[in-house]
């Protein structure tokens, strides 16, 4: 069977989300980037939509690139600010949390092509 280019999108951002840190997290677009299709954070964010709330990975560690939960209008907002703060991740009076503190970027990317280019990983 011949995988589908969405397919092979969806393996590689379950793959990047299943390596996500306890106490971390990654942005949708982030995770887009990574997975080979920058600008699709919000295919990436159907991927994830899927696994909410009856997954083992850790969903909860993918939030927006303003440091905010975005599933509040999905119904999981406050389980996944839950599950994230029983993590150690803060948020702030308006529901931010500090990504430069704490964002993940894997040390060696395995689905990078972007010729190189990106943020230095932590």
């Amino acid at each position: 069977m011949t995988s589908t280019p969405e397919a092979s999108f969806r393996d590689r951002v379950l793959s990047l989300v299943a390596r996500i840190p306890e106490g971390r997290v990654m942005t949708y677009g982030q995770l887009a980037l990574l997975a080979g299709q920058p600008g699709a954070a919000r295919q990436a964010g159907y991927v994830m939509n899927a696994l909410m709330g009856g997954s083992d990975l850790p969903w909860q560690r993918v939030i927006n690139a303003q440091g905010r939960v975005s599933t509040h209008k999905l119904g999981f907002g406050d389980m996944q600010e839950r599950l994230l703060m029983s993590e150690g991740v803060a948020f702030d009076s308006s529901g931010r949390c500090d990504l430069a503190r704490l964002q993940w970027w894997p040390r060696r990317p395995r689905q990078l092509h972007l010729n190189g280019c990106c943020r230095k990983p932590v």
